[in-house]
């Protein structure tokens, strides 16, 4: 009989009542893969994008489920074991990482578990002054805003567009930022600020000081500024919140500069793009350690901060995605295994 682990499982689509706490068996540990002690779990969207079964997409791409699924993709956590021929890691190296991203989309990644086995390639060393929760909160957010910002780091196939996204010189450049205050905006912009940009930040007046906190050289509140009538001649501009009216931000960019879109699901601006001159770019992320491992040492110098809207125990997965229904989310939100 295999060994048993606690972890949240859903045995349907659906609300966040159909989070279930509960016994569930300890994966093993294949060739290339790592066998994680889980300390915490950082949430995403694809977390409640698949919990609800993806209604937002057409029948046809919506997941033909196997249940029980175990959602999330970032942890932080301590090295259990180790396949016999995977290097680089030992037993009781703390390490975080962003597993099965994006092959788990549509079955999950496994990382709402006391247990994860994960590929060694998709692990990195734990930042030293990150402590377990701030450490899990960064992968997907840090790597999406990575590879939109600094380097892309892989050749797959992108499954937005035909071309591949390519990364924008950002020293001596002004970006803005729309959803600053979010998971992906609020590294993005500190990313942006390291790598020598004028950043114009763009989110919730409740954001206003974290932002001023981090160096950005504008602040715009969009509950009382429509960005398209503040802001002209910018080189870039990253979108990490989506949805209707995306092509509004195409008159702020100069001829020659770049739309990047986080999600570009609804983007109609094409024609009026290509008219101005602007690029618009976007990707999907994709797990990887080695970039994570680049970035670390940001993190522990400070240099870009992860900052936490709330933490939950793990056994309190349906109310920390009842924290996502609320909205206004400051940040990012953690689950504690520990």
């Amino acid at each position: 009989m295999s060994e048993t682990m606690k972890a949240v499982r859903l045995h349907a689509f659906g609300g966040p009542e159909v989070l279930i706490y509960e016994d569930a068996p300890k994966p093993d540990v294949r060739p290339g893969e790592v066998l994680v002690r889980v300390m915490a779990v950082g949430l995403n969207p694809p977390d409640w994008y698949l919990r609800d079964g993806y209604r937002a997409l057409p029948p046809e791409w919506r997941p033909d489920a196997d249940f029980p699924l175990v959602l999330g993709t970032d942890i932080s956590g301590v090295v259990e074991a180790t396949a016999a021929d995977v290097d680089g890691f030992e037993v009781g190296d703390e390490v975080y990482g962003m597993v099965r991203f994006p092959e788990g989309v549509m079955t999950g990644g496994g990382a709402y578990a006391e247990y994860v086995s994960a590929s060694a390639a998709h692990l990195a060393r734990k930042p030293d002054r990150l402590d377990h929760v701030h450490a899990a909160a960064a992968p997907m957010s840090l790597l999406t805003a990575w590879q939109f910002l600094v380097e892309l780091g892989h050749d797959a196939p992108n499954p937005f567009q035909h071309f591949p996204h390519a990364p924008v010189e950002l020293e001596g450049r002004t970006v803005l930022i729309n959803g600053a205050g979010g998971g992906v905006g609020h590294l993005a912009t500190q990313l942006a600020k390291a790598r020598g940009a004028r950043v114009i930040a763009v989110a919730s007046a409740k954001n206003a000081t974290m932002l001023t906190e981090f160096g950005v050289d504008q602040f715009i509140d969009y509950g009382k500024t429509a960005v398209e009538t503040a802001v002209r001649d910018v080189d870039l501009v990253l979108d990490a919140v989506g949805g209707p009216r995306m092509e509004r931000f195409l008159s702020a960019i100069k001829p020659g500069g770049a739309l990047f879109l986080v999600n570009p699901l609804g983007f109609e601006g094409h024609d009026d793009a290509a008219r101005r001159g602007i690029t618009v770019s976007s990707t999907q992320v994709r797990s990887n350690g080695a970039q994570l491992a680049q970035v670390a040492p940001l993190l522990d110098r400070q240099s870009v901060r992860v900052v936490i809207d709330s933490v939950f125990p793990l056994s309190e997965a349906a109310r920390a995605h009842r924290r996502v229904a609320e909205g206004g989310i400051q940040g990012k939100i953690v689950l504690s295994v520990a």
